[in-house]
């Protein structure tokens, strides 16, 4: 049980009923869900006192972002598989050609959450915890002061101002404009959750790229398929481009893809999940103000060459959790370490001009790789020997080009 001081107290007056915070946290989405989650987890290591933390999110509205599905992969149980809708320890890849490799990954789970699960579990564990509330408000500005803390500004779902002062404040809403990079790709995906009539999926297989699918003019694309059941899964159709497509499109591809490749028959459609992943070599700034850091997919979270985020988000969220425990100045971590991010960055390229074919690289690495070390590599956990001896498999003369011109080429805005 919490005890409320006095400063405790004091903080709770606030403005206009809203309390100011040790921390604030700016956005509801994966990062800031996770931060406040650590936040408040106990730990017998602790040297500092709990912070008061306020989770600032969006009302119900346009600027609420829609439900979205995260996947990653982990050993053993994880602090969040009471979210988890189902999780699966074998992986298959298909070529264009249909050729198929499956890859058992234990002890790894490949992992499975839906946002809004994953939200309700943070609530749950967060409900009557004193020190930490949620605030629902636009937030129009995050400023430093003369006085050292931040204020935080913005409007609640009625239009009235909202005002928080903060120690410390961590936004994960996107930059008003990208940083500068030399090479940008989106990986763009629309994907339906379906029921069939028959029994058409393997409960027990994802498949993580299946390249049956019409490869566009400039980039790859392939099929995702997370089955939760004989008839039920999440099927994706993705694209990495310069650009999305429309609705009707994706509609088009996705109908395609579960008819003539996957066999589906007559498919019910239950609902839909859309997005646009950033795929940059851009360095993301991991503070944009004194006392203000960002965190999530705004501070370079995001594997510029995978798209996945939540894993190191977790990393980045435990860092600075354990930093605000010991007393630290809590400063995000990069989330990636350098030599990966140089990885990335030529691969991108790579891609991008068509130096290496996009399907051909990807069926490479799962069929010459051992599983274990290539879902390290795709995480960035590698040591120096191992990411020689996945580079090794790559196309080695068009990845040697690349890598050599990238220091000459300009970062454009």
């Amino acid at each position: 049980m919490t005890t409320t001081t006095a400063s405790t107290r004091r903080r709770q007056k606030g403005v206009a009923g809203v309390p100011d915070a040790d921390i604030v946290i700016v956005g509801a989405g994966a990062a800031g869900l996770s931060l406040a989650h650590r936040l408040r987890a106990p730990d017998p290591r602790r040297t500092a006192a709990a912070p008061s933390v306020a989770l600032v999110g969006p009302p119900p509205g346009p600027l609420r972002v829609p439900g979205r599905t995260w996947c990653f992969w982990e050993a053993g149980p994880g602090r969040f598989d009471h979210a988890m809708t189902a999780s699966w320890q074998w992986l298959r890849v298909r070529g264009p050609d249909g050729a198929e490799l499956r890859r058992h990954i234990a002890p790894l789970r490949y992992k499975m959450i839906r946002s809004d699960d994953f939200e309700a579990l943070v609530d749950r564990d967060l409900a009557g915890h004193p020190l930490t509330r949620r605030v629902e408000a636009s937030v129009a500005s995050v400023a430093d002061r003369s006085d050292g803390t931040v204020r935080v500004s913005g409007t609640d779902a009625a239009g009235s101002p909202v005002d928080l002062r903060a120690r410390w404040v961590f936004d994960s809403r996107p930059p008003e404009r990208p940083p500068a990079a030399r090479t940008r790709l989106l990986q763009h995906f629309r994907g339906w959750f379906v029921r069939t009539e028959r029994p058409v999926f393997d409960p027990g297989v994802v498949d993580l790229m299946d390249f049956r699918t019409p490869q566009p003019a400039h980039g790859l694309s392939f099929g995702y398929v997370l089955p939760t059941g004989r008839r039920t899964a999440l099927v994706e159709y993705t694209e990495f481009g310069p650009a999305p497509l429309g609705t009707a499109a994706y509609d088009l591809a996705l109908d395609d893809y579960t008819r003539r490749v996957l066999g589906t028959g007559a498919t019910q459609v239950l609902s839909t999940e859309q997005g646009v992943i950033p795929m940059t070599d851009a360095v993301f700034a991991r503070r944009s103000a004194g006392r203000v850091f960002r965190i999530g997919a705004a501070g370079g979270a995001t594997r510029p060459s995978t798209g996945y985020t939540f894993a190191a988000v977790q990393r980045q969220s435990e860092a600075i959790a354990g930093a605000v425990r010991a007393g630290r100045r809590p400063v995000p971590p990069p989330p990636h370490a350098a030599r990966a991010r140089l990885m990335d960055a030529v691969l991108l390229r790579a891609l991008d001009t068509g130096r290496v074919d996009g399907p051909d690289l990807f069926f490479r690495l799962f069929d010459r790789v051992p599983v274990g070390r290539l879902l390290r590599f795709l995480d960035g956990r590698t040591r120096l020997w191992e990411d020689l001896a996945v580079g090794v498999r790559t196309p080695v003369l068009p990845m040697l080009r690349t890598t050599a011109e990238l220091p000459w080429l300009r970062r454009s805005p």
